[in-house]
């Protein structure tokens, strides 16, 4: 292709659309920590205190939920962002799901919901996929639901994470 086009080799990817990617002899490890961290600072959450899940256990939103409203644009904002980093981060797609579905009128704990992931991202800035390039390679499947979990519309949230050897390389999460 260089006879025909001109064009010059960059050398190994390292960095590809907001995914850090590390090329090692024995795989290939990605994350989006550069990503997430400019994503703490946007919405001033740097300095805050990590935990250890994204999600309260058994935690039930609706549409009505505590609170007085917050700024719609704000939400959608945050909520966008994580949305993005769940390209990489299979540990936060539920959450994130959960919380997108009150960005029209966002309440308080919405936002304090979407502020518990972010806390979540701060203590697992470094997390990320591993591809090994081991020659026992499988692919393994998980699946799970609710079973109309959602208060208001009985429906339930099911979801799934296929690996195929040491990574990831599917997953979703869907009302």
């Amino acid at each position: 292709m260089i006879k025909c086009f001109e064009m010059t080799d960059l050398g190994l990817m390292s960095y590809f659309l907001g995914i850090e990617v590390v090329q090692q002899k024995d795989g290939i490890f990605i994350s989006q920590k550069k990503y997430a961290s400019d994503i703490l600072k946007k919405f001033k959450m740097e300095h805050s205190k990590p935990i250890s899940t994204p999600v309260e256990e058994k935690l039930k939103l609706t549409r009505e939920s505590d609170g007085k409203r917050v700024d719609p644009t704000h939400y959608k904002s945050l909520i966008g962002s994580l949305r993005y980093l769940t390209a990489q981060r299979s540990d936060i797609v539920c959450g994130v799901g959960l919380l997108s579905r009150y960005m029209e009128e966002p309440r308080v704990s919405h936002l304090q919901g979407a502020k518990r992931i972010l806390r979540y991202i701060k203590g697992t800035l470094t997390d990320g996929i591993f591809y090994g390039n081991n020659s026992d390679v499988k692919l393994v499947g998980y699946t799970d639901s609710d079973w109309a979990g959602d208060t208001e519309t009985r429906k339930s949230t099911s979801g799934y994470a296929f690996h195929l050897g040491t990574g990831a390389i599917s997953w979703s999460s869907k009302k």
